[in-house]
């Protein structure tokens, strides 16, 4: 699986504005953005005070289902139980919450 590297901007005012990169091999492969709002912060990870984790948690749920070149460059975090129903369950999961 790729190495994972999330970077965010922002705060509990606006939200976030995550970068993401994703590494193979010591080479980057693909780059995205991605949006997180408060309100999907305290849903999916409520103990969290930013969103870091929850979106390097959130990759590699996608990169179990798909290769990096598939996922879209730039979407809001959301956007993932769109297309992966079980998303919010399982990310929930995997973030140490219920």
């Amino acid at each position: 699986m790729a190495a994972i590297a999330v970077h965010c901007d922002g705060g509990r005012e606006d939200g976030w504005t995550c970068s993401v990169t994703l590494r193979e091999g010591g080479l980057d492969i693909s780059n995205h953005h991605v949006r997180v709002w408060v309100s999907d912060l305290e849903r999916l990870s409520p103990y969290a005070s930013e969103p870091t984790a929850l979106v390097k948690a959130s990759f590699a749920f996608l990169l179990e289902r798909e290769s990096p070149q598939m996922i879209n460059r730039s979407f809001d975090l959301l956007d993932i139980a769109r297309y992966f129903p079980e998303y919010e369950s399982s990310i929930r999961g995997a973030t140490g919450t219920s």
